[in-house]
């Protein structure tokens, strides 16, 4: 198997007899200080304004989803629990069970997170 190496950086172009090609020189002058590599040092940092406003667009587009999603779903519907009964476009109805469903999500988390601070609170009392 002529010309076949085990170098991973040689080029399947060049014959592997040839050496690789020397690394860039680097500059020998010592009066400028050397620059940390990565980021530059006056690049913005990620910062809870610039979070809050990612959520922001992230949450306009989603209620330009939903308005969309309506929008195409008027046709009306009839619902019926014990012994109500009414009428709504199926786009709202739909709506509001994903709403009332999130909302119990958060009500049972807010439960959950109720507890366990309660009972942090009770071990930090009994030096746990």
């Amino acid at each position: 198997m002529e010309g076949m190496t085990s170098d991973p950086f040689a080029s399947p172009d060049t014959p592997s007899d040839t050496p690789p090609p020397a690394p860039p020189a680097t500059s020998s002058d010592t009066s400028k200080p050397a620059k940390k590599s990565g980021t530059p040092e006056d690049a913005v940092k990620f910062t809870r304004a610039a979070a809050l406003w990612g959520s922001l667009i992230f949450g306009f587009l989603i209620l330009i989803v939903l308005l969309i999603f309506i929008a195409q779903n008027t046709e009306s519907a009839e619902f019926a629990f014990l012994n109500l009964s009414w009428s709504l476009p199926l786009g709202v109805a739909i709506l509001f069970a994903a709403v009332a469903g999130g909302l119990l999500t958060v009500a049972v988390g807010a439960v959950r997170i109720f507890q366990l601070r309660r009972a942090a609170k009770k071990n930090l009392k009994a030096g746990l």
